[in-house]
């Protein structure tokens, strides 16, 4: 076996290599929450409608921004600091913007995911020769 990285030929392999590279688990729970919280402010029970903001815009706007963050910063990982803390705040806004944070559930899912986001780091090269890795040390 070479010491060369050899490329995956599996999709699922592909994949995984694609999502090491960018803040996939905490986008996707950003993404999560948000759904969550957008189907809990949709609420329906009979004649009982659950909407609680301005006229239930917040119940429908926090949720589809926090969609759109999480998608964001899976697809654009360099501005991954900036979409997580908004996705954070969102989370935390959601507590009184939208039925109690989507029912707690939609809240701690964001806020989870938003903290993931902000934390992750790509990963270090292992390799000696590869260039990036030495303008990085410079």
């Amino acid at each position: 076996m070479s010491a060369h990285a050899v490329a995956p030929t599996s999709p699922w392999a592909r994949f995984r290599v694609w999502a090491r590279s960018r803040p996939f688990v905490g986008g996707l729970l950003v993404v999560l929450g948000g759904i969550e919280l957008f189907c809990s402010g949709q609420l329906d029970l009979g004649n009982i409608r659950i909407q609680f903001g301005i006229e239930g815009l917040q119940a429908t706007v926090i949720p589809i921004a926090l969609v759109a963050l999480g998608v964001l910063a899976v697809c654009s990982p360099a501005q991954r600091v900036f979409y997580g803390i908004v996705a954070l705040a969102l989370a935390v806004y959601s507590l009184i913007g939208v039925n109690l944070g989507g029912f707690v559930l939609g809240m701690l899912l964001s806020a989870v995911g938003g903290v993931l986001v902000v934390a992750w780091m790509p990963r270090e090269s292992s390799d000696p020769a590869d260039p990036e890795r030495d303008e990085g040390a410079a």
